[in-house]
C-alpha cells in the first residue's frame, strides 16, 4: 500500500463513522408506539369495568337505583365540561403547530380548568352519594358504579397533573421537539378519556334514566 493510500484510509473510516452516526440520529421515538400499547391495555381495563357494570348494574339489594340517585342536569353539565376540554385541547394543538407558545399555554390552561371542574363535580357527586347512604358498599350496582366512574375520574386527575407538568416544560423550554411529542401523546390520552366518558354517560347514566 502506498503512503498516499495509507493517508486516505483514516479519512475514509472517519467518514463512514459519521454516516453511521447520522443514520442512528434519525431513529424515530418509540414513545407513540409505546403509548398506543398502553391505551390498548387501558381499553381492556375499562372493557372489564363496563362488563362488570352490565352484570351487576341491576343488583340494587333493596336500595336506591339510578332514577333515585342521578340528576340528568348535573351529569349533562359534567359531560359538557369534559367535551369542551377536548375542543380546547384541539385549539392548543393548532397553536402549537403554528409555533405559538403563548397561545398553546393559554388553551392548555383553559383545558386544565375544565378538567378540574369535571373532577370537582365528580368528587361532589361521590361525597353526596356516600352522605345519603349510597356508598359503594350499599349494593352491587353502586359498587360497579363507583369502580367504573371512579377509575375514569382517576385517569382525568392523572391527565390534569400531566397537563400542568407539560405546561411548565413548555414555559421553560418552548415548543421543542420533545415537548411537541409529549403534547401529541397527552392529546391522545385526553381524547381517549373523552371517548370513555361518552360510553359512561350513555351506558351508566343516559340509558338508565330514560
Amino acid at each position: 500500500m502506498s503512503p498516499l493510500d495509507a493517508t486516505r484510509t483514516p479519512a475514509s473510516g472517519a467518514g463512514h463513522a459519521v454516516t453511521d452516526h447520522d443514520h442512528g440520529g434519525h431513529h424515530a421515538s418509540p414513545t407513540p408506539i409505546g403509548f398506543w400499547i398502553y391505551l390498548m391495555s387501558d381499553c381492556i381495563i375499562f372493557g372489564a369495568l363496563f362488563a362488570t357494570y352490565a352484570v351487576l348494574g341491576y343488583g340494587y339489594a333493596g336500595g336506591p337505583g339510578p332514577k333515585d340517585l342521578f340528576e340528568p342536569g348535573f351529569v349533562a353539565v359534567e359531560t359538557a365540561l369534559l367535551l369542551f376540554s377536548s375542543i380546547t385541547f384541539g385549539l392548543a394543538m393548532l397553536q402549537a403547530d403554528k409555533g405559538k407558545r403563548d397561545g398553546t399555554l393559554m388553551w392548555l390552561a383553559v383545558t386544565g380548568v375544565l378538567g378540574l371542574g369535571f373532577i370537582a363535580m365528580e368528587v361532589y357527586e361521590f361525597r353526596h352519594l356516600v352522605h345519603i347512604g349510597a356508598g359503594p358498599d350499599r349494593s352491587a350496582f353502586l359498587s360497579a358504579f363507583f369502580a367504573l366512574v371512579g377509575t375514569h375520574g382517576l385517569h382525568v386527575t392523572a391527565g390534569t397533573i400531566w397537563l400542568v407538568t407539560l405546561m411548565v416544560q413548555i414555559g421553560m423550554h418552548g415548543l421543542i421537539g420533545a415537548n411537541m411529542r409529549r403534547l401529541g401523546t397527552l392529546s391522545m390520552f385526553w381524547h381517549f378519556l373523552d371517548l370513555i366518558w361518552i360510553g359512561v354517560f350513555s351506558f351508566v347514566y343516559l340509558v338508565r334514566l330514560v
